[in-house]
Formats: C-alpha cells, structure tokens, sequence
C-alpha cells in the first residue's frame, strides 16, 4: 500500500512539473535552453518527422494541387510527430499569388496551418528554399544576400513579420527556418559554373554574373537578420538556418578558395559560424558516409556552443528493397546514438520524387514510416522515464 501510494505521489509531483510549465509554453513548440537542450514544453525532446516539403507549395505552383488533410492525417496515425516544408514559392513565377491576391496566398497557407493544427502535428516551415528565388523577384543579384540595406533583406523582413506574426499563436507551429543548404553554394572555387540556373519563364534573368556567387560572409549576414527579426516577434521557438553539413573543404574554400580537405577543428569553425547567433541549432543533412561519419563531431560542436544539432534530411534513394532497408534502419540508428536531438525524413507525399524518394503511407517505402514512428517512440519513453526519476 507503501509503495502504491508513493507512485501516486511520484506521478502527482510529475504532472504538476508539467503543468506548471504548460501556460508559459501553450503553443508547444520547440525551444532550447540556456545549456543547450533541446525542450519542448520545457521539457529535454527528441524527435524524428518528415519532410512535407509540397505541402504549402502544391496550393500556389500546381493548377489543380491535392490538399494536404489526407496526408496530415496519415502522419498522425502513424505517430509521426512534425513535417518541415517549404513556406514559399520556389521560383520567382511562384511568389505571383504572394503579389497580386496576398489574401488568396496565406487562406491557403492558413489551410496547410489549420490541418497541421487538427491532426496535432508540429511545423517547420523554412521561408526561403530557393537561394535566387527572392534576388530574382526583386531584381537584385544573390549576393544581397549579404547587405542589409538591400531589396532582399527589405522584402526578407516583410515576409518574415507577415508569416511570423500571422502565425506564431498556433500550437502547430514548432520552429522557423531560413531557407535550404544556401551554405552549399557558399565560396565554391568553380562558383562561375555554378551559378543559379537560368529559366526567364519561371521568372530569372536571362544571364548570371560574379554577382550572383554567394560567400559565407554574405549567408551569414542573412541568418542573422533573420533570426533577429524573428526573434523580436517570438522570443522563444527554435530558429533553424537550413544548413547542410559544411562542405569537406568549407574552411579552405573561404580562406583561398581552395578544394583543399579541412581539418577536424576548421569543421567545427564552419559548423559554428555558418548558424551564427540568434540561429540556435546547428542545422546539417545525412544521406552520404561522409555526412554519417561526422554526425558525432557536430553534436560535440553543438554541447560546446549550448545549440541542439537538427538533421533538417535524412534518407535512403532508390527502390525499396530489403537492402535499402537495412540501410535506412542502420542510419536511424546512427542518429540515435550520435545524440542528435531532431531528424526529418526526405521526403513525404512529394509525387515529383515518386522514383527514388517519396514515402507514402500506401507504397513500399511505408516501412520507414514505421520504423521513424518506433524511434520516436523509444525516444519518448526514455524522456518520460528520465522525467519520472527527476521527480524523485
């Protein structure tokens, strides 16, 4: 009777932690404490989701888009917990609804919001996945990126306020992101072959310059405007720069432009320097052996800047078959035991990629589905058994 009425206690004491916190955090989402640790109602969270990355987008690029309800409510029967995904068009010619009908624009944002909200799932919307959508849409090379007096940053900051402002009372939203891997494009040696594509009927110029090639001091400049202006509109949910892992040679590049390999300590310089100040996660991806071998290297970079580490992608291509399997389910297991606090699997419902990556609840890829749905599981019995002791 001893020992059931102190379980009782222990449960009671719990609950009430729990509670206390829940008014200071309603909405849920995800924030980072003063040591580093990733919460979410301030409580330590690990987490894997997907990537919904057509969500919003197939509601102002296609003529005739599916809705995302179905879909929403197949992640959470499937105890998926959040989707990341592209809260903005990807070529210039996308953001037109955004200019001519913004009414129009955000009811079907609201829509993607609303159906997240219902069916309890997080968001991560990342605001800028094309890295010349914006400079293009405002006529100005991609290297105002880095000037702050720029139409980019004008127009970067307009954005931000609407779609934060609009939306940062709704318990759907978990965190907000910059853009997608803009640190790829960043000081590349070859970056004259490697300029933005061209496409005028989508809405670019008709020809690049040296203009165009981005450097990290420049990507730099626009995370941290960005993670400002968020900030000034939410203090609290996490704040992600849509990174990739550095490239290998990402130090040299930015010294000399050179493919020459960095060394352990100049990876955990770019690591750090690329998701600068109010960035307050270390944002990278894991698809490659060389992305998996260094996932333990930034979640020590990560505990020494106090910032969570997200792999923002994570996945296996190709057909689904009983190796690719094994390949997924090795890699979930590198994530798990690397330590890292947040994953999102590349790609969910996304019929562009129905050949090598789409992950559907009815093909063959289901199965990673449901492996994602057994971590996250482990993961929250071991929060809620760490929280129980705690209690003590």
């Amino acid at each position: 009777m001893k020992a059931g009425f102190e379980f009782f206690r222990r449960w009671l004491c719990f609950g009430a932690m729990v509670l206390s916190v829940a008014p200071m955090l309603a909405g849920g989402g995800l924030t980072v404490s003063p040591e580093g640790q990733l919460q979410r109602y301030g409580r330590p969270y690990r987490g894997v989701g997907v990537n919904y990355y057509d969500a919003f987008q197939r509601a102002i690029e296609q003529e005739y888009p599916r809705d995302c309800e179905s879909g929403m409510a197949l992640l959470e029967a499937r105890e998926i917990p959040f989707a990341r995904f592209s809260a903005g068009g990807y070529w210039p010619v996308h953001w037109g609804l955004y200019q001519t009908n913004r009414f129009d624009y955000f009811a079907r944002m609201d829509a993607v919001v609303r159906s997240a909200e219902r069916h309890q799932i997080g968001l991560i919307p990342s605001f800028f996945w094309n890295l010349s959508a914006i400079p293009d849409l405002v006529g100005e090379p991609c290297s105002s990126w880095g000037n702050t007096n720029s139409k980019v940053h004008a127009f970067m900051k307009s954005y931000v306020r609407e779609v934060v402002s609009r939306y940062r009372d709704s318990p759907a939203i978990w965190a907000w992101e910059f853009g997608n891997e803009f640190n790829l494009a960043a000081d590349l040696p070859n970056a004259a072959d490697h300029r933005p594509p061209v496409a005028p009927k989508l809405g670019t110029p008709s020809a690049r310059t040296a203009a165009d090639e981005l450097t990290h001091d420049q990507i730099r400049v626009a995370f941290a405007a960005f993670a400002a202006e968020v900030r000034r509109l939410d203090p609290e949910r996490l704040i992600s720069s849509g990174n990739a892992f550095p490239r290998a040679s990402a130090w040299h590049q930015k010294k000399s432009k050179s493919w020459d390999k960095d060394s352990p300590e100049q990876f955990a310089e770019m690591l750090r320097d690329d998701n600068p100040g109010g960035i307050n996660c270390l944002s990278v991806r894991a698809y490659e052996p060389s992305d998996l071998e260094r996932l333990e290297a930034a979640v020590r970079v990560g505990r020494s800047v106090k910032k969570p580490v997200f792999v923002g992608e994570f996945g296996v291509p190709g057909r689904p078959l009983p190796d690719q399997r094994e390949k997924f389910t090795a890699l979930l297991n590198q994530l798990d035991q690397a330590g890292v606090n947040l994953a999102a699997l590349w790609v969910y419902d996304f019929n562009a990629q129905m050949a090598d990556w789409n992950v559907t609840a009815a093909n063959l890829r289901r199965v990673q589905l449901e492996e994602v749905a057994a971590l996250n599981r482990k993961w929250n019995q071991q929060a809620a058994k760490s929280a129980f002791s705690g209690s003590k």
